[in-house]
C-alpha cells in the first residue's frame, strides 16, 4: 500500500509535504458585457457592432481558442500556505482610507 500522493502547488510548483496544509482552490473567469454600444446609439458611419464582431469571427481573423479563453477559463488545483495568502490579498479589495503599498 502507498503513501498520500504528493501535491504541488499551482501557483510556485513546489512540492508539498504529505504533512503539510494545502488549500484547494477552483477558480472561473467568464467574460461578460452588457452593451455592445455604450452610447445606446448605433453608429451608421461604422455598421451595428454586433454585425462588426459576427464579421471578424466568420473570418477567422482571431484563433478561436484564443477568443474562448477570453470568454471562459477555468483552473482548480491546490496552493500552498504562502500562494494562498499571495491570492487573498490580490483578491482583497483595499480600504479607501489604506495608505500606499
Amino acid at each position: 500500500m502507498t503513501g498520500p500522493q504528493s501535491r504541488t502547488c499551482a501557483a510556485c510548483q513546489r512540492v508539498l509535504a504529505a504533512h503539510e496544509v494545502y488549500y484547494r482552490f477552483s477558480l472561473v473567469l467568464e467574460g461578460e458585457q452588457d452593451l455592445l454600444d455604450p452610447s445606446g446609439e448605433a453608429d451608421s458611419g461604422h455598421g451595428d457592432a454586433l454585425a462588426e464582431l459576427v464579421q471578424r469571427l466568420e473570418a477567422g481573423s482571431e484563433d478561436s481558442s484564443e477568443l474562448e479563453a477570453q470568454v471562459h477559463w477555468e483552473r482548480t488545483g491546490v496552493a500552498c500556505a504562502e500562494c494562498r495568502s499571495v491570492a487573498v490579498r490580490m483578491l482583497t479589495p483595499v480600504a479607501e482610507d489604506a495608505g500606499p503599498h
